[in-house]
């Protein structure tokens, strides 16, 4: 067994393993590397992990190649009530689980909680779809076949998540994957190790058989991921992360014909109309802004605002941007932490001083923060011209720039002037102009007159270059399964 750190909320503390989970072993790196775990609040190193390789990457994915095939002949019942106990177990650890997120990745307590129960949400709802894994079955058009259809596990899947939501996108992965019956490897990032190594612990409580989840952190993910990506037992990838390493993968995954399913980034318009309830409005802007401090996919990105109610709409926004309180995640009237790292906050400040340097205004915020963590202001700005950066990159950080409009026409066409094509939002009074600007809009979600999209019971994913595939909902299972098409003469009367 390799060494553990211990985190502590108030008096029931709980180990996390800080090695290798390969074949229901925790073990260190096979070169004895490890690599360093940091609190983005305080800079301060929480955690030494293993730092898997080669070697490591190899082990995982044998050991999931050996488990599949019993693995995936177990009861879809068995499969489906290992899911429903770590579904419980997580929700009775929620303080555990949101303190090793919020120290390791700066999010608010209060906020960590919430995703562990977002992610909860995910067990549960496939630990019911288990046993809804349907096929068909009919008479061929000339009569002369009996048709059958079944659907059984792809085989082993390369999961790899992203640092923003540690819990919740493992669980959103691991969940379908065990419901179909499909064994894993898991690459946890960099940053962010320490939930998954929980997570895993809670699933192996819960029932879930060696060899099924293999885990390898990384400090090289390319080497240990291509490593997966170029074995012939991987028979899928589902990656969350940006579209640049996104279409790295899609050309790895065309190597091998492994069936992919790529979440990526984001360039979300939210879009304000001349109807709209403000005090909504603004709540929204809020809530798709500032979730996870805009460290989101889904975050609103490019804030169109009809002329009309701009002026009112930007000063209430600027003033409940400015109240948030920022600080440690862990002291209780937090509400905004710190970014991921000094990379992630310098690129922040690096598309702010862009666009003031073209002529945007900051009506708040706007300056980076000294001292120790990697704290950014909750920023607004206006004036913000149609050539500045954070106009076409995605920001990943609190700043929420405001664009009227006046022709909605035109809006929509600038709107949708994007590569990316996850989500939009619109806020209007007008259930006609609700459906017909969601219909216009070339995004895979829109949330209309909501901030928050991200629900376990429906399919998660984007359009263009914002991915590949659905997660979650009815279809979340899909592809993790294979169809099987099955023929028999049919004996037929004289």
């Amino acid at each position: 067994m390799t060494a553990v750190v211990d985190f502590v909320p108030g008096t029931a503390g709980r180990a996390v393993p800080t090695g290798l989970l390969i074949d229901g072993e925790w073990r260190g790196a096979a070169d004895g590397r490890t690599f360093d775990v940091e609190n983005p609040a305080t800079g301060e190193t929480i955690a030494v992990v293993a730092d898997g390789g080669t070697a490591d990457a190899d082990a995982a994915i044998a050991a999931a190649a050996a488990a599949q095939s019993s693995w995936g002949r177990t009861a879809p019942r068995e499969r489906g009530e290992i899911l429903r106990r770590t579904f419980e177990l997580v929700m009775e650890r929620q303080d555990w689980l949101a303190e090793i997120m919020t120290t390791e990745m700066g999010k608010p307590f209060a906020e960590a909680k919430g995703e562990v129960a977002y992610a909860a949400e995910y067990l549960r709802w496939f630990s019911e779809e288990a046993v809804r894994i349907d096929g068909d079955a009919g008479i061929s058009t000339d009569g002369r076949n009996r048709v059958v259809v079944t659907r059984e596990p792809i085989g082993p899947c390369v999961l790899v998540t992203p640092w923003n939501f540690p819990l919740a996108m493992g669980a959103r992965k691991i969940a379908p994957a065990v419901a179909a019956g499909c064994t894993m490897v898991l690459k946890p990032p960099q940053q962010t190790p320490l939930t998954s190594l929980a997570l895993a612990t809670i699933l192996a409580e819960a029932g879930l058989p060696d060899g099924v989840l293999n885990i390898v952190t990384t400090s090289s993910a390319g080497t240990v991921v291509g490593r997966w990506m170029s074995n012939k037992n991987a028979r899928k990838v589902s990656f969350t992360g940006s579209t640049e390493v996104g279409k790295i993968l899609l050309r790895q995954a065309a190597d091998n014909v492994m069936k992919a399913s790529m979440e990526l980034g984001g360039n979300a318009p939210f879009i304000v109309c001349a109807d709209a309830d403000l005090d909504t409005a603004v709540e929204g802007a809020i809530a798709a802004k500032m979730r996870n401090m805009g460290e989101a996919c889904t975050a609103a990105n490019r804030l169109y605002v009809h002329r009309s109610v701009m002026e009112e709409f930007s000063k209430r926004l600027a003033a409940r941007m400015a109240d948030l309180r920022v600080g440690n995640g862990m002291e209780s009237e937090t509400q905004v932490g710190p970014l991921i790292d000094d990379a992630g906050r310098s690129k922040v400040q690096q598309l702010v001083d862009d666009a003031l340097s073209r002529g945007a205004t900051a009506v708040t915020g706007g300056t980076m923060p000294e001292g120790p963590g990697y704290f950014y202001p909750p920023t607004v700005l206006t004036n913000v011209p149609a050539d500045a950066k954070l106009m076409n990159e995605e920001i990943f950080g609190p700043v929420a720039p405001v664009i009227p409009f006046d022709d909605e026409d035109e809006m929509i066409e600038v709107a949708n002037d994007t590569d990316w094509g996850l989500v939009g939002y619109v806020f209007t009074q007008d259930i006609d102009r609700a459906f017909d600007l969601s219909e216009r809009l070339e995004v895979g979600m829109v949330g209309v007159n909501t901030g928050i999209v991200a629900n376990p019971a429906a399919p998660f994913g984007g359009v263009k270059q914002s991915g590949l595939g659905r997660e979650g909902g009815k279809v979340g299972i899909d592809d993790f399964l294979e169809f099987k098409y099955l023929t028999f003469p049919r004996r037929r009367g004289a």
